[in-house]
């Protein structure tokens, strides 16, 4: 029997402890992940905060890869991958030592507590769609459109590419 091996897309963010180096750790340890193969990386970009303005700007990437993994298991590593970073889960869009979210799998959608993809926000997300178009512009997310389209509906305000 052959192993199905898909495409998955994962938004990477921090604002704390060194952003730039933990979103860089963060796709090395995606990467070592027995279950992914072919990381592609985009380039990282500095952006305001989305919600409480009074915290640190973040430091933004994408990451795609091919996975055996299901969405759920695919959820676990990373809920696993931050909880080894630091990551402690306290205020909702407060600053974070890292924030993994999976955007969005081939073939996968899926509507479950604690695991909606592809994610409901990524089409309004500029901090999202530009790291993501830089690895995946032709994509085509179910119910959202192409990731090229959706990052020129969104304002380019609050977001830089970082030298």
């Amino acid at each position: 029997m052959s192993t199905l091996w898909r495409p998955a897309y994962v938004a990477i963010g921090s604002n704390l402890q060194s952003p730039r180096d933990r979103v860089l750790e963060a796709m090395t340890q995606i990467a070592a992940l027995s279950t992914v193969r072919t990381l592609l990386g985009s380039r990282l970009y500095l952006s305001r905060p989305m919600g409480p303005q009074d915290q640190p700007d973040f430091v933004n990437a994408a990451a795609g890869f091919l996975t055996t993994l299901s969405p759920r298991e695919l959820l676990t590593e990373l809920l696993e991958i931050e909880r080894r970073m630091g990551r402690n889960r306290q205020e909702r869009w407060g600053p974070r030592v890292i924030d993994l979210d999976l955007i969005w799998m081939l073939d996968a959608v899926v509507a479950e507590p604690g695991l909606t993809v592809p994610h409901p926000g990524v089409s309004i997300r500029n901090f999202v769609l530009y790291p993501l178009a830089d690895i995946a512009p032709t994509i085509k997310i179910p119910g959202m459109g192409t990731v090229f389209d959706m990052k020129h509906s969104v304002s380019g305000e609050g977001i830089s590419v970082l030298e």
